[in-house]
């Protein structure tokens, strides 16, 4: 169980008090490792603000330099709108995403009415309501969402997720692995990094999606897999190693490590009634 009672903690919690102040706040929730842990000392704290309007950015320029802070990167856009800053008193980094409630709606649709997968980490929107403990909640928006992502993992979008992401591992013209081998044959570094990337992405998406287990996220993933998958394909901890070190050698043995780690996944999907025509 989490430790309520940390500075991590009792930040979020002084956090949530000020922004609850806002009219346009529907709910506050802390997401991350400090929801569903285990947290260490450079883990940050992500808290998610659920407005119905983008909080004016002087407000939070305001809340900001009343809590203090050593640094601060406000009003990011790279992905979603946030803000960043460290904690003068505490020096823990804090991460402030800002969600529309009616948009993480629509992205939660998209999974349980949908059934639609992604290239790569399908449901981690689902885990992050599923695990986020909720510290402000104006009007049971958040606990009534929360009880919806409670529900089982649903066997349409399992079958979507693997469908989806086994086909471009090697199957299609252009796959990960076709693009790899001819990355390989180029020597274009750069684009065999982002392309190994890519590949695991939607190698995890169909693991995780055929243990019928929400996708973590993107840290730590061969040990949430081993923690949380009841079936793993043969040597994956290893294969996955051999890959990630075979992309920064350059004695040409990537495209076989590649190969063998999908070879095993392929032994696995047979195993559990998936047919490679049918992904």
């Amino acid at each position: 169980m989490t430790d309520t009672n940390t500075p991590h903690q009792q930040l979020a919690r002084a956090l949530a008090q000020r922004f609850q102040r806002f009219p346009t706040v529907e709910a506050i929730a802390l997401g991350g490792s400090q929801a569903r842990g285990p947290g260490d000392s450079q883990s940050d704290i992500d808290l998610y603000v659920f407005s119905l309007a983008v909080i004016p950015l002087s407000a939070r320029q305001a809340l900001v330099a009343d809590m203090r802070a050593t640094r601060a990167d406000l009003n990011l856009q790279f992905w979603d709108l946030g803000d960043e800053w460290y904690d003068a008193a505490t020096g823990i980094e804090v991460d402030v995403i800002y969600w529309e409630p009616a948009w993480i709606e629509g992205q939660l649709d998209r999974l349980w009415r949908q059934h639609q997968a992604s290239l790569g980490y399908s449901t981690c929107f689902w885990t992050t309501i599923r695990h986020a403990r909720p510290l402000f909640d104006r009007s049971g928006w958040f606990a009534a969402l929360q009880r919806q992502s409670e529900q089982p993992y649903l066997e349409a979008l399992r079958s979507a997720i693997v469908t989806k992401n086994h086909a471009v591992l090697r199957r299609v013209i252009p796959s990960y692995a076709h693009q790899i081998e001819k990355a390989s044959r180029r020597g274009d570094r750069v684009s065999l990094n982002h392309r190994v990337a890519a590949l695991l992405a939607s190698y995890f998406d169909v693991l995780f999606a055929l243990n019928r287990v929400l996708h973590p996220g993107e840290k730590r993933l061969v040990e949430q897999a081993q923690a949380q998958c009841a079936r793993l394909p043969a040597a994956m901890a290893e294969q996955v190693e051999a890959v990630l070190q075979a992309t920064c050698a350059t004695d040409g043995n990537l495209v076989q490590q590649v190969h063998a780690l999908l070879d095993n996944l392929d032994d696995l999907l047979r195993q559990e009634g998936f047919e490679e025509r049918t992904t």
